[in-house]
């Protein structure tokens, strides 16, 4: 899957990963980690996901990548910001609000940029991409994350035969394998998404959403 791939999904605003609102399994479990108020938090491919804006809210400073220059743009125009920017080499940094996004590859991150994240959310990362590319990530992404770091990742359960992602299917014992021992997996939660909800995907016989807390040893 090719960066290619994700501009033109932005190009042609076929983004149903797009929540209008913050993902409910965040509302519900966020306090639970114990995450302090000034933490920075960590959401990679974050697109314009609504969850960086109430993570903020929550007194976090956010640090986002996306690869869609679009995507970014879109994010703090629909939230009445104006951005600074300014280029490294990670890419380009537009920052406003306590939310700094980062037009680049998140493959291309280290752990001089993540060393202090506290806390990473991940919803819509993991399961964007195919199975060789999660571990890549999994090596690339969170081995950068600095030890005590938590947070929750969300991910999609259904039969992956029936259809060919991205969303794909990322299950329980995955999650675990992909950990490699190195964070603290711990599921809190598991519901069907009913097939009348405008997140439900498409051509799936059925679709559960899980999300797990994390740690990182």
């Amino acid at each position: 899957m090719q960066p290619d791939f994700w501009h033109q999904r932005w190009a042609d605003n076929q983004i149903g990963f797009h929540q209008s609102s913050p993902t409910p399994l965040l509302l519900k479990h966020w306090a639970s980690l114990g995450v302090a108020a000034d933490a920075k938090v960590f959401v990679p491919l974050a697109g314009k996901s609504r969850d960086m804006a109430w993570l903020a809210a929550q007194g976090h400073r956010v640090l986002g990548v996306e690869l869609s220059q679009l995507a970014v743009e879109q994010f703090f125009a629909e939230h009445g910001l104006q951005p600074e920017t300014r280029d490294s080499k990670y890419g380009r940094h537009h920052e406003a609000g306590g939310i700094e996004l980062i037009v680049g590859d998140a493959f291309g991150l280290d752990a001089d940029l993540l060393r202090d994240c506290a806390a990473v959310f991940d919803r819509a990362a993991l399961i964007a991409l195919p199975p060789d590319l999660r571990r890549r990530y999994v090596r690339a992404l969170y081995a950068a994350l600095p030890a005590g770091c938590r947070g929750l990742l969300v991910t999609l359960e259904y039969p992956q035969a029936e259809r060919d992602g991205p969303p794909f299917s990322v299950s329980e014992d995955e999650v675990q394998a992909l950990s490699a021992g190195d964070w603290e997996i711990d599921l809190r939660d598991r519901r069907p998404i009913p097939a009348d909800h405008p997140g439900f995907v498409a051509g799936v016989s059925r679709l559960d959403t899980a999300v797990y807390a994390l740690r990182r040893r």
